[in-house]
């Protein structure tokens, strides 16, 4: 026979675990294993990524009255930290705001300051729970309770989150010389290649920025574009910009051509034409960035067997294969990493908490006495 009861929400974030005395351990009951239940913080929610959406699904579980604790590898909004210094979002304010919470921007499009000073004051004033540097090594399920791992220590929780974008690994050329100091995957800002002859691969958002930005301080800049041109989804105020300097000349563009090759003084082409070779003093190399396939996977979660590597989650839920393990925000694309962005993909937090509250109303059963 069972009897029913609603598990009470655990508030552990506003009462945490009070130092172990030596002399509270009851008579009879091993001190190692005392130490070990009431060293160990347990939280109702863990999320990984201290990006957008990471602190928007932190902002509902603190509105929900859970326990939560966010895990970041580096800064606040790392991801946004290391966008190009003079990057203009594409999107308006009102559409990248989270938690309710209004982001007022001096331009029609905010730009990355702002938004970095936005999503700081966001987490500040809502005095977030969120444990900066310290990257989560790895996640398990056990019966109920997830363990996560970082280099500090080990923490427990009921539910887990996944917030943690593809910003970090770039999708490599893989051609000779891409190890070279010359080469960079990252654009941060354009002084520094001021009257150097550079070579932009792709023709992305990012692409077009750096190539712009370069040859206005004074860069010979050449790019070398796999289509057939600047891409459909590069920002509508910057597209004319980019052509216009294509036709005019300004810019050199090869079409329908990649890089093969980077030696220290200069780069290979392989053009429709055959292999073109140009003096070079740095490539940047902006061909896409990845999520961590190799930690989902080690976590876990289902990827799809093609190129797209597709993380299973339920849309309704955003729950994984795994139960209690949620994914959120760009990471939910695989490496179709333009679906989703912090306009479409903060919603998720809503989702996922709601999901969380309605399994913790269902009735559990215990043993009636």
């Amino acid at each position: 026979m069972y009897a029913f009861s609603r598990q009470p929400l655990s508030r552990s974030r506003l009462h945490p675990p009070r130092p172990v005395s030596l002399t509270a351990a009851t008579p009879g009951f091993p001190l190692i294993w005392y130490i070990c239940i009431h060293m160990t913080t347990h939280y109702d929610i863990i999320i990984v990524g201290g990006g957008p959406i990471g602190i928007a699904c932190a902002l509902e579980a603190n509105k929900a009255g859970l326990s939560y604790l966010v895990l970041e590898k580096g800064c606040l909004v790392n991801s946004l930290y290391n966008y190009p210094a003079n990057m203009t979002f594409f999107s308006t304010s009102e559409r990248i705001e989270i938690g309710g919470v209004p982001f007022v921007s001096n331009y029609v499009k905010p730009n990355r300051s702002e938004a970095l000073e936005y999503y700081r004051r966001v987490a500040v004033s809502n005095q977030l729970n969120i444990h900066l540097q310290e990257a989560a090594a790895d996640i398990r399920r056990s019966g109920e309770t997830f363990t996560v791992t970082t280099a500090n220590t080990f923490y427990h929780a009921a539910n887990v989150i996944m917030a943690t974008g593809f910003y970090d690994i770039p999708v490599l050329l893989e051609i000779p010389g891409e190890h070279l100091p010359k080469v960079t995957h990252y654009y941060k800002e354009p002084h520094f290649y001021a009257m150097q002859k550079v070579v932009v691969v792709g023709a992305s958002n990012s692409a077009v920025d750096a190539a712009l930005e370069t040859w206005r301080k004074g860069a010979e800049v050449t790019m070398v574009i796999r289509g057939e041109g600047i891409g459909p989804r590069v920002k509508y105020w910057v597209k004319p910009d980019i052509e216009n300097r294509i036709k005019e000349g300004s810019i050199k563009a090869f079409t329908h051509s990649t890089l093969s090759a980077v030696r220290p003084h200069e780069v290979d082409i392989i053009t429709p034409e055959g292999i073109v070779t140009i003096p070079n003093d740095y490539v940047i190399a902006l061909t896409g960035y990845q999520p961590n396939f190799d930690f989902l996977r080690k976590v876990g979660i289902i990827l799809s067997d093609d190129e797209r590597l597709q993380p299973f989650y339920d849309p309704a839920t955003m729950e994984t294969n795994i139960p209690g393990l949620y994914l959120a925000g760009v990471v939910c694309g695989g490496m179709n990493t333009h679906v989703w962005f912090i306009e479409n993909s903060r919603v998720h937090a809503g989702m996922i908490l709601r999901n969380i509250l309605n399994r913790r109303e269902l009735p559990v059963p215990v043993p009636a006495s």
